[in-house]
C-alpha cells in the first residue's frame, strides 16, 4: 500500500522524481519561511507517509525541508530578490496553501485505497479459511475409507492364510502319499530283484538315485530281518555302491578343480554315512603336494589359507572340515616333525634339544595363533590349545629337570674352563680344616696369623664368565616363559634363579672375594700390592648385570606371584653376604695403606728434620717423606675413584681421609720442634692439606685445616698463643689436645711457656 502512494505522489507535477532534476544546475537559494508554515507543511507530508517512508526511486532517505525549497524554487516569486522576478510572499503563501490541499486530496484517495484493499485482502482471507475447512473436510473422509479399506484387507489377508493352511493340510499328506507309493514302487523292484527305473540305470540322475535310495535305506532299517533278508542286502549294496561313486565322483571334481561339481556332490553326500569319508578325501588330497620346502609351518600356514576359500564354497559346515583339517596336520604332520627333531638331539645333545623344543614349540603357538583367523568353531582358541598340548606334552613334562640340569653343567664347565686357563686350582673354602680357621681369623683381625696368598694381582673375576653365565641364564628364562604351564612358571623361573646365584654369585664373585681376602697382606707389609681394589672394581660391575638380568627378565616373570617374595629375600640376602666380605676387604687395604703410609714415614722421617742444627741456612719446604707420602696417598685416591661408583667413593675416601689424618697427628707428635723446624713441619701439613684436597671431602680437609692451626702453636712467639688458643679454629678443641701441642716446642721448659698456655 505504501508503494502506491508513493506512485501516486511521484506523479504529482511538483514532486521530486528522477525527471525533474534540472534544478541542480541553479544556484542553490536559502529562502527563509515562516516557522508555521513549515510545521502545517511538514504535518501534512507526515500524514501522507512521505516524511517517514523512504523514495522508491533513490537510495536517499526523503528530506521534508529540501522538498519545500524546491517547491519554493519552483514557484514564481518565490526565487531571490535579486532574480530577474521579485520575490512575492503572498503568492508562495497562495502556493504552499493550493499544494498543501492538493496533499490532502492525494493522501484521502489514497487512504480510500487502503481501505478497499484492506477490505479485499479480508474477503479473500475469509475465502481461503471456507476452502481449508472443506479440505479437511475431505481429508477426514478419506482418512475413514483408508481406515475401512485396512480392514478389509486384514480381513482377506487372514481369510487366504487359513486357507492356505487348509490347503497345505490338503496337500502335505497328499505328497506324502505319492512320495510312499513312488518309494514303494522302487522298493518292489528291489523285492523283484529287478531295477527296471531309468533313476537307477542312468548315470546322470545320480542325485536322484542318492536321495532315494537313501530314504529305501532308512525304511529297510525298520523292517524284520526274517522275512526281508535278502531286499534289505540288496538296497544296503546299492546304498554302498551308490555312496562310492559319488565319493569317486568327488575325488574327480576335485583333482580336476570344479568347485561347483564338488559342493553339489557334497551336498547329496551329507546325508550318507560316506559324508565323513568324503571329507578324509578332501583332506588327504588337500595336502598333496603341499610340503614341498622344508619349512613345515609355513606350508601348513599357506596350505590353510588356500584351503579356507574353497571349503566354504563346497561344504555346508565349512567350520567343521576346517576344524578336522587342521586336527589332521597336527596329529600327523606336525607331530611327526617334532618327534624327528626332538629325539634325535634329547639323548645326545642336550643344548640343541632344548634350542629345537623351544624354536618348535614357539613356531606351532605362532602358526596356532595364525590359524584362529580362520572359523574353526566357537571355541577355537581351546581346540588348538589342546592340539598343541597333545605334541608337546611328553617334552614339556620333563623340560624344567633337563633345563636345570643343561644349566648347572653348562655353568659349570664355563667356570671350570675359566680357572683351568689361569692354571688355578680351586680352593675349598670353609672345610673346616685349621688353615682355614686361620686364615678367616687373618682376615677379620689384623693378627699375624701366618703368611697371606700371593695371587700375583689376579682377581679371578672374569666379566666374559659373566657374560656367558647370563647369556645362558637369560635363554632358559626365555624358554621357562614359553614352555612352562602358567602355573608352575614363577616356581620354575625360581629355581633358575637359584642355579644363577648358585654359580654366579657363590662359585664365581663370592670365591673372588674369599680368594681377595686371603690374599690382603698384613698392614706392617712392605710394598704391598694392594689388589683388592681391582677386586671391588669388577665384583661391583658385574653385580649391576645380574641386577639388570634380575629386573629384566626374571621379575616379569614372579611380579604377580608369592615367588616374588622369596627372590627378593634371596637377592637380599647375597647383596648383605658380598657387602660383608667387600666391607672387611676395603677395611684391611685401608689399613694396608695407612701402613704403608707409617712405613714411608717410618723410613724417610728424621728428627734431624723438624731440629735442624744449622737454624739459619734451612730451606723452608716440605721433608722428603712429605712428598713420598702425598704421592702415594694421591695415587690411592685417584684408585678408589676408578674401584667405586656413587656413594661409595665419598664414604671410602672419607674413612681413608680420617685415618690419614690421624696418622700424620700421631706423627708430628713424635718430635720436638724448634721455631724453624716448626715453620718446616707447618710446610709439611700444608703439603698434607693439598693432598686432601684430592679427596673432595669437607670433613678430611676441615681435618687438616685444624691441623695446620694446630701446628701454628709451634712457631707462635709465646706471648701470642694463648691469643691463637682462642683463635677461631683452635677454639672449640680440647684444651689438654692444645698443651700436648704447645709441649712439643724445644723451648717449652726452657722459657717456662706453660704460664703463657693456661
Amino acid at each position: 500500500m505504501r508503494n502506491a502512494v508513493y506512485s501516486e505522489l511521484s506523479q504529482h507535477p511538483n514532486c521530486y522524481t528522477e525527471k525533474n532534476r534540472e534544478y541542480n544546475a541553479f544556484p542553490r537559494i536559502e529562502v527563509r519561511f515562516p516557522s508555521h508554515i513549515l510545521r502545517r507543511l511538514r504535518g501534512v507530508l507526515t500524514n501522507t507517509g512521505i516524511l517517514s517512508e523512504p523514495r522508491p526511486s533513490a537510495s536517499e532517505p526523503f528530506d521534508a525541508d529540501e522538498y519545500i525549497e524546491r517547491l519554493a524554487w519552483r514557484t514564481p516569486g518565490g526565487g531571490s530578490k535579486g532574480g530577474a522576478e521579485a520575490f512575492d510572499p503572498k503568492r508562495l503563501l497562495e502556493e504552499f496553501e493550493n499544494h498543501i490541499e492538493e496533499l490532502k486530496q492525494l493522501d484521502e484517495k489514497i487512504q480510500r485505497r487502503v481501505e478497499k484493499l484492506e477490505h479485499q485482502c479480508h474477503r479473500e482471507a475469509k475465502e481461503f479459511a471456507h476452502k481449508v475447512q472443506d479440505l479437511q473436510r475431505s481429508n477426514q473422509v478419506a482418512f475413514q475409507h483408508f481406515q475401512e479399506l485396512d480392514e478389509h484387507i486384514s480381513y482377506v489377508a487372514t481369510k487366504v492364510c487359513h486357507l492356505g493352511d487348509q490347503l497345505e493340510g490338503v496337500n502335505t499328506p497328499r505328497q506324502r502319499a505319492v512320495e510312499a507309493q513312488r518309494l514303494m514302487t522302487y522298493f518292489n523292484e528291489f523285492l523283484d530283484g529287478d531295477l527296471r527305473s531309468d533313476v537307477f540305470n542312468n548315470p546322470e540322475k545320480i542325485k536322484e538315485a542318492a536321495d532315494i535310495i537313501q530314504k529305501l535305506h532308512l525304511i529297510a532299517q525298520e523292517l524284520p530281518f526274517d522275512r526281508f533278508a535278502d531286499v534289505k542286502a540288496k538296497i544296503a549294496s546299492k546304498y554302498h555302491d551308490l555312496e562310492r561313486q559319488l565319493v569317486q565322483e568327488f575325488t574327480a571334481a576335485q583333482r580336476r578343480g570344479e568347485i561347483g561339481r564338488m559342493r553339489e556332490v557334497a551336498a547329496v553326500l551329507l546325508h550318507f554315512k560316506g559324508y565323513a569319508h568324503c571329507v578324509d578325501v578332501y583332506i588327504k588330497q588337500c595336502q598333496e603336494g603341499a610340503y614341498m620346502r622344508s619349512d613345515v609351518f609355513e606350508d601348513t600356514a599357506l596350505l590353510c589359507q588356500r584351503v579356507n576359500k574353497q571349503v566354504g564354497e563346497v561344504f555346508q559346515s565349512p567350520e567343521t572340515v576346517m576344524a578336522k583339517l587342521i586336527q589332521n596336520i597336527f596329529e600327523n604332520k606336525l607331530q611327526a616333525h617334532v618327534k624327528e627333531k626332538l629325539d634325535e638331539t634329547r639323548r645326545s645333545d642336550i643344548e640343541q634339544y632344548l634350542k629345537n623344543l623351544y624354536d618348535l614349540y614357539t613356531r606351532t603357538t605362532a602358526l596356532a595363533a595364525k590359524l584362529t583367523e580362520f572359523n574353526l568353531g566357537s571355541d577355537k582358541h581351546t581346540f588348538l590349545s589342546k592340539l598343541i598340548k597333545n605334541i608337546f606334552s611328553t617334552y614339556l613334562e620333563s623340560y624344567i629337570e633337563m633345563e636345570k640340569d643343561y644349566l648347572r653343567t653348562r655353568s659349570a664347565m664355563i667356570l671350570q674352563r675359566y680357572y683351568d686357563s689361569k692354571n688355578h686350582q680351586k680352593r675349598p673354602l670353609g672345610g673346616g680344616s685349621i688353615q682355614e680357621l686361620k686364615e678367616r681369623i687373618r682376615q677379620r683381625t689384623n693378627l699375624p696369623l701366618g703368611p697371606s696368598i700371593d695371587t700375583h694381582g689376579e682377581t679371578f673375576l672374569s666379566q666374559e664368565v659373566v657374560v656367558n653365565l647370563l647369556q645362558e641364564t637369560r635363554h632358559a628364562f626365555e624358554r621357562c616363559n614359553r614352555l612352562s604351564d602358567p602355573s608352575d612358571l614363577p616356581k620354575n623361573a625360581f629355581s633358575i634363579f637359584l642355579l644363577l646365584v648358585e654359580h654366579l654369585c657363590v662359585d664365581h664373585i663370592d670365591y673372588a672375594l674369599e680368594i681377595g681376602l686371603s690374599a690382603i697382606p698384613s698392614a706392617d707389609a712392605k710394598n704391598a700390592n694392594l689388589y683388592f681394589l681391582d677386586v671391588v672394581q669388577q665384583a661391583n660391575t658385574i653385580f649391576h648385570l645380574f641386577d639388570k638380568q634380575f629386573n629384566d627378565h626374571l621379575m616379569p616373570l614372579i611380579s604377580s606371584s608369592p615367588k616374588l617374595t622369596e627372590c627378593l629375600h634371596k637377592k637380599k640376602e647375597v647383596i648383605e653376604q658380598m657387602e660383608v666380605k667387600l666391607d672387611t676387604g676395603i677395611d684391611r687395604t685401608l689399613n694396608c695403606m695407612v701402613g704403608q703410609m707409617k712405613h714411608i714415614l717410618a723410613t724417610e722421617q728424621k728428627k734431624t728434620d723438624f731440629r735442624p742444627e744449622d737454624e739459619n741456612n734451612v730451606m723452608i719446604q716440605c721433608t722428603a717423606a712429605c712428598s713420598k707420602v702425598c704421592v702415594y696417598v694421591s695415587r690411592q685416591v685417584e684408585r678408589v675413584r676408578k674401584s667405586m661408583d656413587g656413594k661409595n667413593v665419598d664414604t671410602v675416601l672419607t674413612e681413608l681421609g680420617v685415618r690419614f689424618h690421624h696418622l700424620i697427628h700421631e706423627h708430628l707428635q713424635q718430635y720436638s720442634y724448634s721455631s724453624m723446624g716448626g715453620m718446616l713441619a707447618i710446610c709439611d701439613v700444608a703439603e698434607y692439606r693439598k693432598s686432601a684436597k684430592d679427596f673432595r671431602v669437607p670433613l678430611v680437609l676441615q681435618l687438616f685445616d685444624t691441623l695446620h692451626a694446630l701446628c701454628n702453636l709451634l712457631v707462635v712467639a709465646p706471648d701470642n698463643l694463648k691469643q691463637v688458643c682462642f683463635g677461631e679454629q683452635l677454639t672449640n678443641l680440647d684444651r689438654n689436645l692444645l698443651h700436648a701441642f704447645v709441649q712439643l716446642r724445644v723451648d717449652y721448659r726452657q722459657a717456662r711457656l706453660g704460664r703463657h698456655f693456661s
